[in-house]
């Protein structure tokens, strides 16, 4: 049996930030950049500023508990959605009709969260459908043309 060393079976993760599709660099090929700008500190230890940089950090507010961050809360969501349908069910979306009935789900949930309706986790619910309805319009957006050109060329 030959093996593409390109192809990743969908319960794999991968590291390394290469994703399906994506070729990973050998390890000489990668760079590490510099801005030549340097933090020090006490220590000594220098690091570049994360100026300009995305702060994850500030997802999580500090006065609330692990078990009621929203994030673990959309976690526990798509933990239950796993048990229910598999794990990354929603990735499987490649359709504008998933992607509306996405934004469809994103905006019902809101409504609930926002009249007060409490027999889900709609706040939780609104985050996951926007995070699966952002996906799926990056997916259709970016394999559409390959798609096409495939099919163009008689390809399948």
């Amino acid at each position: 049996m030959t093996t593409n060393p390109n192809s990743v079976p969908a319960n794999t993760m991968i590291l390394g930030g290469a994703a399906r599709g994506q070729k990973r660099l050998a390890s000489a090929q990668y760079e590490t950049k510099d801005s030549g700008v340097r933090n020090h500190f006490d220590s000594g230890m220098q690091r570049e500023p994360d100026t300009g940089r995305p702060r994850f950090d500030l997802l999580l507010p500090e006065t609330v508990p692990y078990e009621e961050q929203l994030l673990t809360r959309c976690a526990e969501l798509m933990a239950r959605g796993a048990a229910k349908y598999a794990s990354r069910n929603w990735e499987k979306a490649n359709s504008p009709a998933e992607l509306e009935r996405m934004k469809s789900s994103a905006f019902r949930h809101f409504m609930q969260w926002m009249t007060g309706e409490t027999d889900e986790d709609h706040a939780a619910a609104v985050l996951f459908n926007i995070l699966a309805a952002e996906s799926t319009a990056y997916k259709i957006e970016h394999t559409r043309p390959v798609r096409e050109a495939r099919e163009d060329e008689g390809v399948a």
